[in-house]
C-alpha cells in the first residue's frame, strides 16, 4: 500500500488542511494522507454535555446476565460475554458493571473467599483459568470502560451454610454471618465483616486493570422482618441508637474506602448505586416529594451523607418509576437527585430498568426510557445512564436500544473526566487509509490510554478545536475503522488522546480527506 509521506504534505499542514485530490492511489483504491504534528496552541476541549456515562449492568448471580449454565465450555462463556459487550458497543455505550463479588464469592483468585459458584456449578472450585483477567481485558479491548461490581454483604446463593465453600469466611466464622430472610448475610455492625469486604475490594484494586469499584443498593438488607444483629449492637453500639449506629457502620465502610482506593490507585473510582429514595419529605424536609421505602431508614444507607461529603466520585440511583408514578414521579427523582450532587465534584448518572414491555415488566410504554431520556436534557448535572440489565440490552428490549440510538445515542460519546487526572500529549502522525470499502484512521500513540477520533464536513484547519458532536469512534488502539461517509464528500478527521481519568489532550493536526466511493 502506497502512504505519502510527511514531507510531501508539508504544504497542506501549511495551509491548515490536506487536499488529496491529487494523492497517488495504490492498486485496488487505497489511498493515505500522513501530516504529522500536534496542535499546541489549541486548548483540550475539557468536559461538556455531551460527554456521558452510558453503561449497563452485567449480573452474575445466579448465573444471571454471565456466566449462565455454569456447566458450559470455557469457551462458551467467552463467546457470550463477548457478544454481551459487542451489544454494548453496537447500543452505542461505553462503560460495563460487572458483578464479580455477588454473594461473598470471587470471580478471581482470592487470598480472602473461595471461588463462585457459578463459575463452575461448585462453590470454591477452581475455574482453571482467570476469569476477571479476561473480562477486563475484553472490555478494554472494545474502549469500555470496567467497573468492578461487589456486594458487600450478602453471602452464598440462599441461607443453608452446608451449601458454602469449605474456606468461606462465613463457614469458618459462623459468627460472622447470620440468617435473614432467603440470604446468609454478613453482619455489618462487625468490625471483622467490614475488613473483610474492604480487603476483597482493594485485592482486586491491586491485581487488576480496573476502572472502578462498583456498589448496588444492597447493604443492610430490604425488610423482611428484624435483622438479627442484637448482640453484635450490645458488643459496639457505644450508646448510639439501633438505627444511627447501623447507619455509622455502612458510613464507616463507604468512608474507608473512599480512601483507600485512591491512595492505591488514584484513577479508579468508586461509586454507588443506592435506592432511588433517600427519604421521602414526610419524614424529613430535605427528602424527595415521593412516597416509597425511606432508604435512609430502612435499609440504613446514608446517600446523602456520602455525596455531601464528597467520599464518591460518581452516584447512580436507581429510579425505576415511570414518569407521572404517583408514589416517585421519575421527575420529582431527577430534580432531587440534581439538586443534591450541584455544588459537589460527585458525577450524577441514573440507573434506568431496560425491561421494556409485556406484563409484569416496569416499563409496559414502550417509550419510557427515552422519554427519561429526554427529561434529564433538563438537568445539566445527570451525566449519563446506566442500564439494567445487560440481557435487556442484548435483546433490544421492547425496541429501547433502537429508539436511542435514533434518539440520544447517535455517535459515541466519551465518558466526564473524573478529578486527579494529567492531559495526555497529543497523537502524532494522523493518517487516513482507503481501501475499497474500508477507512481507517491511523497515527502514532503517546502516553495515552485511550483515543477518540473525530470527522467534519469538508476542509477543516488543521488546528481547529474539536467537537463531541463530531466524535466519530474511540479506541485504546493507535487505529480504528470509522463509520461508512458519504460518497462524494470530504471529510476532515482530527484524533486526540486520553487518560486513564479521561482528560483529553488538544488535537493533532487535522486530516482532510475524500469519502470513498458509494460501492
Amino acid at each position: 500500500m502506497a502512504l505519502v509521506t510527511a514531507g510531501a504534505l508539508a504544504a497542506g499542514c501549511a495551509s491548515g488542511a490536506v487536499d488529496t485530490a491529487a494523492l497517488p492511489t495504490a492498486p485496488g483504491g487505497a489511498v493515505a494522507a500522513a501530516p504529522g504534528t500536534e496542535c499546541p496552541a489549541v486548548k483540550p476541549a475539557g468536559d461538556g454535555p455531551q460527554r456521558q456515562v452510558r453503561g449497563m449492568w452485567i449480573s452474575s448471580v445466579y448465573g444471571g446476565d454471565w456466566p449462565g449454565d455454569p456447566q458450559d465450555p470455557v469457551e462458551k462463556k467467552k463467546a457470550s460475554y463477548r457478544r454481551i459487550l459487542d451489544s454494548a458497543k453496537a447500543a452505542g455505550l461505553n462503560t460495563v458493571f460487572m458483578q464479580i463479588r455477588p454473594a461473598g464469592d470471587a470471580f478471581y483468585a482470592s487470598p480472602y473467599e473461595p471461588w463462585s459458584q457459578w463459575l463452575t456449578g461448585t462453590p470454591g472450585k477452581d475455574p482453571g483459568w482467570d476469569p476477571l483477567k479476561f473480562l477486563v481485558d475484553e472490555a478494554h479491548a472494545r474502549d469500555l470502560e470496567f467497573q468492578a461490581w461487589f456486594n458487600p454483604y450478602r453471602v452464598g446463593g440462599d441461607n443453608n451454610r452446608k451449601h458454602l465453600a469449605p474456606r468461606s469466611p462465613a463457614k469458618l466464622h459462623p459468627d460472622w454471618a447470620v440468617k435473614y430472610g432467603k440470604y446468609l448475610w454478613y453482619d455489618p455492625g462487625l468490625p471483622q465483616v467490614r475488613e473483610l469486604a474492604t480487603n476483597a475490594v482493594l485485592d482486586v484494586v491491586g491485581k487488576y486493570d480496573i476502572d472502578g469499584v462498583h456498589f448496588d443498593d444492597y447493604f443492610y438488607p430490604y425488610p423482611d422482618g428484624k435483622f438479627p444483629d442484637a448482640k453484635t449492637f450490645k458488643t459496639y453500639g457505644r450508646g448510639m441508637g439501633l438505627a444511627d449506629w447501623r447507619r455509622h457502620n455502612v458510613d464507616t465502610l463507604v468512608q474507608s474506602l473512599s480512601v483507600k482506593i485512591k491512595q492505591a490507585k488514584p484513577w479508579v473510582k468508586f461509586g454507588i448505586s443506592p435506592f432511588g429514595i433517600w427519604r421521602n419529605r414526610s419524614g424529613d424536609p430535605a427528602g424527595s416529594d415521593t412516597h416509597g421505602l425511606d432508604s435512609y431508614a430502612e435499609i440504613y444507607g446514608d446517600t446523602r451523607k456520602w455525596v455531601k461529603q464528597g467520599w464518591l466520585d460518581y452516584v447512580t440511583p436507581q429510579l425505576y418509576w415511570a414518569i407521572g408514578d404517583n408514589r416517585a414521579d421519575y421527575k420529582t427523582l431527577v430534580a432531587w437527585w440534581s439538586r443534591l450532587v450541584e455544588g459537589t465534584r460527585v458525577q450524577l448518572t441514573i440507573g434506568q430498568a431496560a425491561t421494556v414491555g409485556g406484563s409484569g415488566t416496569p416499563w409496559p410504554r414502550r417509550g419510557e426510557v427515552r422519554a427519561h431520556l429526554d427529561v434529564n436534557t433538563a438537568h445539566p448535572q445527570v451525566r449519563g445512564n446506566v442500564f439494567f440489565s445487560a440481557a435487556d440490552v442484548l435483546k433490544n428490549s421492547g425496541g429501547f436500544v433502537t429508539q436511542l440510538r435514533a434518539g440520544h445515542y447517535e455517535r459515541p460519546a466519551l465518558i466526564p473526566p473524573s478529578k486527579g487526572g494529567n492531559t495526555p500529549a497529543a497523537p502524532s502522525q494522523v493518517r487516513v487509509v482507503r481501501s475499497g470499502r474500508t477507512t481507517k484512521v491511523e497515527w502514532q500513540g503517546s502516553d495515552a490510554t485511550s483515543y477518540a477520533v473525530y470527522r467534519t464536513t469538508g476542509k477543516g484547519g488543521a488546528c481547529t478545536a474539536v467537537n463531541g458532536a463530531n466524535l466519530v469512534a474511540t479506541t485504546r488502539g493507535s487505529s480504528v475503522l470509522v463509520p461508512s461517509a458519504q460518497a462524494g464528500k470530504v471529510y476532515t478527521y482530527t484524533v486526540t488522546a486520553l487518560d486513564r481519568t479521561h482528560v483529553e489532550s488538544g488535537p493533532a493536526r487535522a486530516v482532510t480527506f475524500p469519502s470513498p466511493s458509494s460501492p
